[in-house]
């Protein structure tokens, strides 16, 4: 460990790159697919009629269990499909997929669309299960 710290003091314009680059790589990281929100947090929004939810999930995913009230527009088909909100563009919309990787892109895509309050769930339908939040199959 000692070494760790000489090799920190002899060489340290390497080291504050390699922490000045770090640090820019996990900002840009962190705002590449917009903002996320917690389970709990889109409990709250759905519960007081500010949030609809899109699931972007393939059918059969979606058919095994959804949010209650989601919409689903599988990532492939959001583009071409996302006319579909026009009727919730001044309410928060919440995509979801299986476990939080591909919702970024689903977020840009709506972005580009015009659509401003779009959020990511964290973690995704897995994490909204895995906090014994309600998921139907009907």
């Amino acid at each position: 460990m000692e070494r760790v710290f000489e090799f920190a003091v002899n060489h340290y314009i390497l080291v504050s790159l390699f922490v000045a680059f770090l640090l820019a790589i996990l900002v840009l990281e962190s705002r590449r697919g917009g903002k996320k929100i917690s389970a709990q947090g889109a409990v709250n929004l759905i519960n007081r009629d500010e949030a609809v939810v899109v699931d972007i999930r393939d059918r059969k995913d979606f058919n095994e269990g959804r949010i209650i009230g989601s919409i689903n527009i599988p990532l492939n088909s959001i583009k071409s499909r996302a006319s579909e909100l026009k009727k919730f563009k001044d309410k928060q919309i919440i995509v979801a997929d299986k476990m939080g990787q591909h919702s970024a892109m689903a977020v840009k895509q709506l972005n580009a669309e015009g659509y401003a309050n779009v959020v990511r769930l964290n973690g995704g339908v897995a994490d909204w299960k895995g906090s014994n939040l309600p998921l139907v199959k009907k």
